[in-house]
């Protein structure tokens, strides 16, 4: 990667160094597919695209950490967002050859409570490639209780009410914290959530580790953050819209982050950070980021950083084609995303439609 200096060059679009983690249900895509660093006759089932521990692999940053960049640059990487407290989101691809356990994550005040951490898990699925019959479960197929729970998990019949729903590729999926769910075998996808690793797992499938023993249960924990009612959630019915030259779907916007597929072309096209740090990793061809002075072709499924200070950064495609990328920002101020929907002619009944999946 070339970059030249600019006048602060502490600002500029950081390449971000992923993180594998193998994993019983992993595969072999992360490395085959995706271009990721690893063996591919092992399991890996995750590739950390953009987390605190995650480091700068381009520029005079090179070898630091995201928490270091916390730490030397704060405001100008991060806006107003904490410079004490974690990167605010973890990005994923998630490779599940096989199905991953039935779990469910806390919220904030559970975290904060029983834990002693700031942050709960609430996350989103873009999904990237499904099997024709692939599902997911995703909450509860009827009304229940924490007693027919409790009741389920000790008779094995858990299984019999869990919701099961068919995905394919394209579909986004929301996940509040206390949802119920499972990445069922066959499904590739990306995730963006708050960072935390906090999981309850409360079964998974009679399946033993790499030591031999079943994994750890966290049955009482899940009963606590559970929401116990029917699910009614299907894929997110996202927005697709023209704004600043570039095809965008909205395809998320809670109050933990804001998820969005973004179309680059050959003519450059700039993005305002709106005083926070943006995730972009590309998908399917390299893209061309530009933030001042510094720019570099990001490979597919390579994530970058950009940080608040940017102010703008720029994408294109390389090589004349259309390049698709995730773009990924911390909550945004003042419903940031609900104004560039209106700024696009989307009709206000549908944007606040598109706000109440999140609500």
């Amino acid at each position: 990667m070339n970059g030249v200096t600019l006048s602060d060059d502490s600002i500029y679009p950081y390449a971000i160094e992923p993180k594998e983690a193998s994993a019983i249900w992993g595969g072999d895509a992360l490395v085959r597919r995706f271009g990721k660093p690893g063996d591919p006759n092992t399991k890996i089932g995750e590739s950390w695209e953009c987390w605190d521990a995650n480091r700068v692999r381009n520029g005079p940053l090179a070898g630091k950490t995201i928490a270091d960049l916390r730490a030397l640059l704060g405001a100008k990487l991060l806006g107003d967002l904490d410079s004490n407290a974690l990167f605010p989101i973890l990005t994923k691809i998630i490779d599940a050859r096989d199905s991953l356990s039935v779990q469910v994550h806390p919220d904030d005040a559970y975290a904060q409570r029983v834990e002693h951490q700031r942050n709960g898990k609430t996350e989103c699925w873009y999904i990237l490639s499904a099997q024709e019959d692939a599902q997911l479960v995703y909450g509860w197929a009827v009304n229940t209780t924490r007693a027919e729970y409790e009741r389920r998990v000790a008779d094995g019949t858990l299984g019999d009410i869990l919701r099961r729903v068919p995905v394919e590729a394209g579909q986004t999926y929301y996940l509040p914290a206390g949802t119920l769910h499972a990445i069922g075998a066959g499904i590739i996808l990306f995730e963006t959530q708050q960072a935390s690793d906090l999981t309850y797992r409360i079964f998974d499938w009679n399946r033993v580790g790499s030591d031999g023993k079943p994994r750890e249960l966290h049955v009482q924990k899940a009963a606590d953050v559970l929401d116990y009612g029917r699910g009614e959630r299907s894929a997110v019915e996202t927005i697709t819209y023209d704004y600043e030259a570039l095809s965008r779907t909205a395809l998320v916007a809670s109050s933990r982050f804001v998820v969005e597929r973004v179309v680059a072309t050959d003519e450059p096209a700039s993005l305002d950070t709106s005083s926070r740090p943006a995730i972009v990793m590309a998908l399917d061809h390299a893209l061309t980021l530009r933030a001042g002075d510094v720019a570099f072709d990001l490979d597919r499924y390579q994530t970058a950083l950009i940080p608040a200070a940017a102010q703008w950064f720029t994408v294109s495609a390389v090589q004349g084609r259309t390049a698709p990328f995730m773009l990924v920002w911390p909550p945004e101020q003042s419903d940031a995303i609900g104004v560039r929907l209106l700024a696009a002619g989307i009709d206000q009944d549908r944007i606040d439609r598109f706000m109440a999946q999140f609500s």
